[in-house]
């Protein structure tokens, strides 16, 4: 008694055909063992004649109508025939890959061009097992999830693609949409997957990103957002830098470092000063127009007070006299220099 069976190790054979190439003779009241998650076609001929459900099954002619018809055995006969057998994984296959091999370009509203990837999940089964392994698999001996994530990977990128272009306006918005995109993208893609005997169970839309160099740009745009009044904070980056400068300077080989660094930021800070005491006084400025009197009034008094100085020192030098020998300024009543003691003459 011979029995027939298939057991997959991989956990990934969707179709295992025994034997793997041509048919063999099988005799009338062998056992078929079925598993829970397989069925089995039995070929003749080229052509696909029972199929067997979960269970074993005691090959007799009463179980194989068609092919006991065909070959006109007798009902109790124990000849042998020449046929194959061809597992059917129909269990759920998931973690099946998909993704873009090269980004795509895209139209976006706020960033005019941009190039972008895709990648996700997706899980599918086997439905119609004689039609699969008659459009997909043919004669192969084994064949495994492989071939279908291959093919159908692109399939999605290919729907993907469109229905971004339909209804997507800027990447900006995918976080909201991310939900609506994988449903779409699943009811477009399982009529691809339908008309080869296949069921796609899920489809997850894991990510759509630009490229690395675009997010890049993406994050500096955000950090400019986020710091507001860029004069401000320049002055306190400068002000941070003088503070880690002057802590560095203390002792050891980062003596001349930190120096070097206290000076190139004094000499920053020196060029940014007119315009920070510029801006403070600004600032401090009351907008009153009595105020602004008030304010103007002392600069200038003092203006005025050091006029007047002057003028008193130019009329007392124009009575003066002054040392034929060095020039110094003579008292009044003087009769010798105070200066290099010469004698002041009559």
């Amino acid at each position: 008694m011979q029995v027939i069976q298939h057991v997959d190790p991989t956990g990934r054979t969707m179709v295992a055909r025994f034997p793997s190439e041509g048919t063999r003779a099988i005799q009338l009241g062998s056992q078929l063992i079925v598993e829970e998650s397989q069925k089995a076609v039995f070929f003749r001929d080229g052509q696909a004649l029972d199929t067997f459900g979960a269970g074993r099954h005691t090959l007799a002619t009463q179980n194989l109508p068609l092919l006991t018809r065909i070959l006109g055995l007798p009902f109790e006969g124990k000849s042998p025939f020449q046929a194959a057998v061809v597992f059917a994984s129909v269990k759920t296959f998931y973690d099946l890959k998909w993704g873009t091999k090269e980004p795509v370009v895209y139209r976006d509203s706020e960033l005019a061009m941009v190039r972008l990837r895709a990648f996700g999940k997706f899980a599918l089964r086997i439905s119609n097992v004689q039609h699969f392994v008659n459009e997909v698999v043919g004669t192969q001996g084994l064949y495994t999830t492989d071939g279908v994530e291959s093919y159908f990977k692109d399939v999605i990128v290919a729907r993907l693609t469109d229905l971004l272009g339909e209804n997507l306006q800027s990447i900006f918005d995918l976080p909201k949409v991310y939900d609506e995109l994988g449903m779409g993208l699943k009811a477009r893609v399982n009529d691809d997957f339908a008309k080869y005997g296949l069921e796609l169970v899920d489809l997850i839309l894991g990510a759509i990103t630009p490229p690395t160099e675009v997010q890049k740009l993406i994050d500096e745009r955000t950090g400019m957002a986020a710091v507001g009044d860029m004069n401000a904070y320049m002055k306190f980056k400068a002000a941070k830098a003088m503070g880690d400068a002057a802590q560095q300077s203390g002792g050891g080989t980062g003596d001349g470092v930190g120096a070097g660094l206290g000076v190139g930021m004094g000499a920053g800070m020196g060029m940014m000063l007119p315009q920070m005491m510029k801006e403070a006084m600004q600032d401090s400025t009351p907008q009153g127009g009595g105020g602004g009197g008030a304010q103007s009034a002392a600069p200038a008094a003092a203006a005025g007070a050091a006029a007047a100085d002057s003028g008193d020192s130019e009329s007392t030098d124009e009575g003066a006299a002054f040392c034929s020998q060095c020039g110094g300024k003579l008292p009044g009543s003087a009769k010798f220099c105070p200066s290099c003691g010469t004698k002041v003459s009559g």
